[in-house]
């Protein structure tokens, strides 16, 4: 198996073609490939099919730069920053994007069949709620589930009654994404991957997904990962491409790395609730710098630094925080 190819990010994401299927690793807030998401908008990619466990910011943005046309998950928002993805929002309500609600634990079991080689997964999740109501398949209401697009199941669902006990599960499709993009602390250069702090689903995602690129805070040596073998996540044999890439998660957090910025993911929120908004925000922060290193020089060292986690910690020390 030949080893993963390091790459620049402007590289690894112009791989990436219109219409593939995306998917991403972290969880909300957290660990999200942020500079990829910016390199994807500046790249102009179009027709996107995003299926997520949940959805967060990067999704928004995605979104509110018309860079989706499919988008497939339980949830999307800010967490306590903004609590709703005002560009899903608006995009659904005009009729401008196609989505497929599902509940979390159904996404996340797709991407089990999907790491697994399995056609479907059998689960009980939202059986009896509006899920699974034939009038909110929004995929099979567009005329989508002919079997013409691989992604997309011939049903949403399919009512079994299975002959252990003779009672009714759900039988749900694998999602097999075209890529899985994940920042992670580490990486090895034959690309085997180490999460420090939750994983929360990225392993399934990563082994569900046909190509995978890692974009890392450091590359380092196979040899330094396997002193202490049992933190690394994933062997480099799933990996197709690694990136390194100090602060790619910004503005979204990396344990034992750095906090979320909550500042900017709520002035994002609040800035974008319009199209004009979005428009005007994206000149800013996205078209108006030539790359990720000119984004980090605006944002600039001072406010980086508050946000940088104490190494016996894994959180910041210095950062202004809530108070009652």
């Amino acid at each position: 198996m030949a080893r993963p190819k390091k790459v620049s990010l402007t590289e690894a994401i112009g791989q990436i073609k219109d219409g593939d299927m995306l998917t991403f690793g972290g969880f909300t807030v957290w660990r999200r490939p942020m500079a990829a998401i910016y390199e994807l908008i500046r790249q102009k990619k179009r027709n996107l099919h995003l299926v997520e466990v949940n959805g967060g910011t990067h999704d928004d943005m995605l979104v509110g730069a018309g860079c989706v046309g499919i988008w497939e998950s339980s949830w999307c928002g800010h967490e306590l920053y903004g609590k709703l993805g005002g560009n899903l929002a608006r995009r659904i309500e005009k009729g401008e994007i196609l989505y497929e609600d599902w509940s979390h634990i159904q996404v996340l079991n797709r991407f089990v069949a999907g790491s697994k080689g399995l056609p479907f997964m059998p689960t009980y999740s939202a059986m009896g709620s509006d899920v699974l109501n034939p009038d909110n398949d929004m995929l099979g209401k567009a005329g989508l589930r002919d079997g013409s697009n691989p992604h997309i199941g011939k049903h949403k669902h399919i009512a079994y009654k299975e002959p252990f006990t003779d009672s009714e599960i759900i039988l749900i499709p694998a999602a097999n994404p075209d890529w899985c993009i994940t920042h992670v602390q580490t990486v090895g250069t034959e690309g085997t991957v180490r999460v420090e702090g939750l994983r929360f689903s990225d392993q399934e995602v990563i082994k569900a997904s046909k190509h995978n690129i890692i974009i890392a805070e450091k590359i380092v040596s196979e040899d330094s990962l396997r002193e202490h073998p049992t933190r690394n996540m994933l062997g480099g044999y799933l990996v197709d491409y690694i990136v390194e890439l100090p602060w790619g998660a910004h503005p979204t957090g990396l344990y034992g790395v750095h906090e979320p910025d909550g500042e900017f993911i709520a002035n994002f929120f609040k800035s974008t609730r319009t199209q004009e908004g979005f428009d005007q925000w994206a000149d800013e922060w996205i078209y108006g710098v030539k790359d990720y290193q000119e984004y980090l020089d605006k944002l600039g060292k001072e406010r980086l630094q508050t946000l940088v986690a104490d190494p016996a910690l894994g959180y910041s020390k210095t950062m202004k925080r809530g108070s009652r």
